[in-house]
């Protein structure tokens, strides 16, 4: 064999040499640098962002809990003062008894019967003038809000109307129905029907296009698109005028109990002030504005539990 062949021999042969080889090392530097310790476990590693978003969510919590210990203590620094300023001589303590005194008076009202009895006369006339408005106004709102010509037939009368004090019509329903339940029952009624109404109209008229648009994209029909789209959408902004009209509905009643009434927590206050009983006065007060609060806190209860599909703000 001539050198010429051997040469090509061992140029042809070379790759397989080279494909049989054993891999070259890699030194050790290179391989720490490319994986991680053996020793540092998952939980090790994924340690430190987790403190760190704990740190965040912190942070971004403080300003709430921050404004929520002001809050409670606004309240305490507002009881302190109505005790502390009648027995320092910074105001009347005739007009103005401590808190003590009148807690003490509330409590005497409620031994005797006379706190319970007051207050379930006002609930029964209360709730029953919310719980008609609320029957009325909502299918009404409805109407009103999604059919056109409704609005036009109903809405110079309803300006009208709206436009008028509940307080200011109150002699005209004592001379219509006379001073018994019926009167203040439905000055309740008249009271409450405008802040559902007005709220569930404009709630329906602002539902989002796009939701319309997609719903008859689908070819749903009109009662499917209604109960599917526009009720839910209009939840929100209908308990909102729900919510209003809770209130009014113990502020008006209240008013209206102190003219021609034998019960009811406007009774009480007007005959504690007339006998200037000032600390039953003041009970009856307290519990009109606690008994509000728990009404209020029961609708946004209900308003969660009906519009549960919203997604939170902060998410």
């Amino acid at each position: 064999m001539s050198p010429m062949s051997g040469t090509a021999t061992e140029k042809t042969t070379a790759p397989d040499s080279v494909s049989t080889a054993e891999p070259v090392p890699v030194p050790s530097s290179a391989t720490s640098a490319a994986s991680p310790p053996r020793d540092a476990s998952p939980s090790r590693v994924r340690q430190v962002p987790s403190t760190a978003a704990r740190v965040r969510w912190a942070v971004r919590r403080l300003p709430d809990l921050l404004v929520r210990g002001a809050t409670k203590s606004v309240a305490i620094v507002a009881l302190l003062l109505w005790e502390t300023a009648p027995r320092l001589g910074l105001v009347d303590p005739i007009f103005l008894p401590p808190f003590s005194e009148v807690a003490r008076a509330w409590w005497g009202l409620a031994i005797d019967g006379q706190l319970a009895d007051n207050a379930r006369a006002s609930l029964v006339r209360s709730f029953s003038g919310f719980g008609l408005a609320v029957a009325v106004a909502v299918p009404l709102g409805l109407l009103i809000g999604w059919y056109r010509p409704v609005a036009d037939l109903l809405g110079p009368l309803l300006e009208v109307l709206r436009n008028t004090a509940a307080l200011a019509l109150l002699p005209v329903f004592v001379l219509l129905l006379g001073i018994g339940e019926t009167s203040k029952i439905s000055i309740v009624v008249y009271a409450c029907t405008w802040p559902i109404l007005l709220n569930t109209i404009s709630a329906v008229r602002n539902v989002d296009p796009t939701l319309l648009k997609l719903a008859k994209s689908m070819d749903l029909s009109a009662p499917r698109l209604f109960r599917k789209v526009i009720l839910p959408s209009s939840v929100p902004v209908m308990f909102t005028g729900i919510r209003l009209a809770g209130t009014v509905s113990i502020l008006v009643l209240v008013a209206a109990e102190m003219i021609g009434a034998k019960a009811g927590l406007g009774y009480l206050i007007n005959a504690s002030q007339y006998n200037f009983a000032i600390p039953q006065m003041y009970a009856g007060i307290i519990t009109i504005s606690a008994i509000g609060v728990a009404f209020n806190q029961f609708l946004v209860a209900v308003e969660r539990r009906l519009s549960s599909w919203r997604v939170p703000v902060g998410d």
